[in-house]
């Protein structure tokens, strides 16, 4: 088990009331584990904003698809940046909006150009870019790369029967 160090902190009561709540909501056991949380988060961002290193995002966001011109838009620009697209999926709300989710690779620069640019598209009614890394140093040092022949290791596909050899 890893040695925690005891902080006190203080805060003013309505605060106090707000972080509360936002650890009820959170599912957090205790206030400590809600902290932490947020203290992990808050590094994690930070580190993003800085990073030169490979990093992950998730762009999401709400369009509405009747906007002339915007499914061949947003499709061109994903394109022309496959190289950073690492899966994409697509729900429809309603009879009006969309969703689309768009998990992407590279440089926290490339990445927020990218989800700047697509939720400035007209047509699209809002939006978020999550941005994340693996911290190198503690990783296990083993890097997984794979064709898709599975040669090596199995995969699991919920919508296919596996056969046995």
């Amino acid at each position: 088990m890893k040695t925690l160090s005891r902080i006190g902190i203080s805060l003013p009561p309505d605060l106090l009331k707000a972080f509360d709540q936002l650890r009820g909501r959170s599912g957090a056991r205790n206030r400590s584990e809600a902290v932490r949380d947020i203290v992990r988060d808050r590094l994690v961002r930070e580190a993003a904003a800085g990073s030169r290193g490979l990093m992950f995002g998730v762009l999401s966001f709400v369009y509405d698809h009747h906007t002339r011109d915007l499914d061949r838009r947003l499709n061109d620009y994903q394109h022309r940046h496959v190289t950073s697209i690492v899966s994409t999926t697509h729900v429809h709300i309603d009879r009006t909006h969309c969703l689309e989710v768009i998990i992407l690779k590279g440089t926290s620069a490339r990445l927020r150009a990218i989800g700047d640019q697509v939720l400035a598209v007209k047509g699209v009614k809002h939006g978020d870019l999550f941005l994340t890394q693996v911290d190198p140093t503690r990783g296990s040092g083993h890097t997984h790369t794979h064709s898709h022949d599975h040669g090596h290791h199995r995969h699991s596909h919920p919508l296919r029967r596996s056969r046995r050899r």
